[in-house]
């Protein structure tokens, strides 16, 4: 069922649309329910109705607060926020909201986010949250991700040996003795990046390692459980991040008198699409280049110099990402990684999904990036993430270096957008595009990420010569 969200860009009709848009939530489900009974609906139209009926049911889930409830959470921090402040940030699209009902309900993350993208309000509400804000850990003189840079260029690479444990586990309210559950957890997979890969522990015993070279890696259990218990795997590999100076290769202009592949730059449903907007973007951005490196840096430098990073809903709920992002001028590490791979391939670039973990010795977090492809160079990499982090710290070395290349603290577990398990799910996966966390199901449902606990750790992090 999950293929369905290949047809979301069908489009929903009129009536339910309004319904959805008003927040009549209960309406537009009633509709839908109505059209998928009719027995000659088009079966294009099918799937969508049917991925967004469950869209709608899991909606109000990222939108929990009312305006009195987010100006209190607030509040808690800055004693005297404003409402005046708060309905700025609201016009200014810092802070996410959708009609429920005909009232509007704001986004469960929008406090977090504004701290994030705003150093100074995070300054002014007494929180700094983890992330690639660690880039200023490390030696007094030198954050960490600086100095991976730099010996990187000086030696041309550098290597991790990493471990981590990661487990999911079902919340206690959920579980009930004797059900059947199958669980996934994202492991390392084969790329240009990894090698050495061990599964070091797995816990219960009897979970299924995908192969490596499997799209989206999981290893998977399928069982039955007398008690809630953990289900846990730790992995080793070593991460190797090679350099390349993107700023010589363009000195050269090699890439001009080469002839460029056509492998993955095609459309995949329903993200990854050539919009009109996005084919006139494509077209102004690169007005005047030639050369493929050039245009892929301008759709990077389009990103990290002028969006906004902000915390995102569920994927599970996201319409148009890559355009969506390039109407809204803000998003998060998946939402700009798809915005820069979409451009790419528009203008005929080779480019890929990659993610799984950020892997520093002291903070383990989800992440996503790109690969492009430009002849004769191969394959290199982008993390508008990373750049958009340098831009609010204000380290412009740093934002440069996130095109062409990426640090050594990564483990990637997918090397596809949207791709299925190797032992598929059979109902709706938490996240039907990516998978960083985890999935879990039991006979009749898949478990919504509210309904089971995610944990990660980095066990060890040790550079190697």
């Amino acid at each position: 069922m999950n293929d369905c969200f290949r047809y979301l860009h069908v489009g929903l009709p009129d009536d339910i649309l309004q319904k959805k848009f008003y927040g009549d939530l209960e309406g537009a489900v009633r509709l839908i329910d109505r059209r998928l009974a009719w027995d000659d609906i088009p079966e294009a139209m099918r799937c969508c109705l049917m991925a967004q009926r469950e869209m709608i049911l899991r909606r109000t889930e990222d939108y929990p607060y009312t305006k009195e409830e987010a100006l209190a959470v607030v509040r808690e921090h800055i004693s005297d926020f404003s409402e005046e402040e708060f309905e700025d940030r609201v016009d200014a699209g810092r802070i996410g909201w959708i009609y429920l009902n005909g009232e509007r309900r704001f986004f469960n993350r929008f406090f977090q986010s504004m701290c994030k993208a705003e150093p100074a309000f995070g300054e002014r509400a007494g929180v700094r949250l983890p992330g690639v804000e660690s880039a200023g850990k490390g030696s007094a003189e030198e954050g960490r991700l600086d100095r991976c840079a730099r010996l990187m260029r000086e030696r041309g690479k550098l290597s991790n040996r990493i471990r981590i444990r990661a487990g999911v586990r079902m919340k206690d309210e959920v579980f009930n003795s004797g059900m059947f559950v199958r669980v996934h957890l994202p492991i390392p997979a084969a790329c240009e990046q990894q090698s050495e890969i061990v599964i070091e522990k797995i816990f219960p015993a009897g979970g299924k390692p995908a192969p490596e070279d499997a799209p989206q890696r999981t290893i998977c259990w399928e069982m039955s459980l007398e008690e809630n218990q953990e289900f846990y795997v730790e992995y080793s590999y070593v991460h190797t991040a090679r350099y390349h100076d993107v700023e010589q290769m363009q000195k050269e202009g090699l890439s001009l008198t080469c002839v460029q592949p056509d492998f993955f730059t095609g459309e995949e449903t329903p993200h990854i699409l050539f919009t009109p907007y996005l084919r006139e973007l494509v077209k102004e951005l690169t007005r005047g280049a030639a050369e493929p490196l050039e245009k892929a840096r301008r759709f990077y430098d389009f990103i990290t110099l002028q969006m906004k990073y902000t915390f995102m809903p569920a994927y599970f709920g996201l319409e148009q990402i890559a355009e969506a992002c390039a109407r809204n001028f803000t998003g998060d590490c998946g939402v700009f990684a798809l915005l820069f791979l979409t451009l790419c391939r528009c203008a005929g670039i080779p480019a890929c999904w990659q993610s799984g973990l950020t892997a520093e010795p002291d903070f383990c977090g989800a992440h996503d990036w790109v690969r492009f492809y430009v002849e004769p160079y191969g394959w290199l990499y982008a993390d508008p993430s990373y750049g958009t982090a340098a831009v609010r710290a204000k380290n412009e070395e740093r934002r440069r270096f996130y095109f062409g290349n990426l640090d050594a603290y990564r483990m990637a577990a997918n090397n596809a957008f949207q791709a299925p398990f190797t032992i598929d799910k059979e109902h709706w996966r938490a996240d039907p595009y990516d998978n960083q966390l985890g999935e879990m199901e039991v006979v009749d449902r898949g478990l919504r990420y509210g309904e089971f606990e995610r944990n990660k750790e980095v066990l060890l992090c040790e550079e190697l010569e």
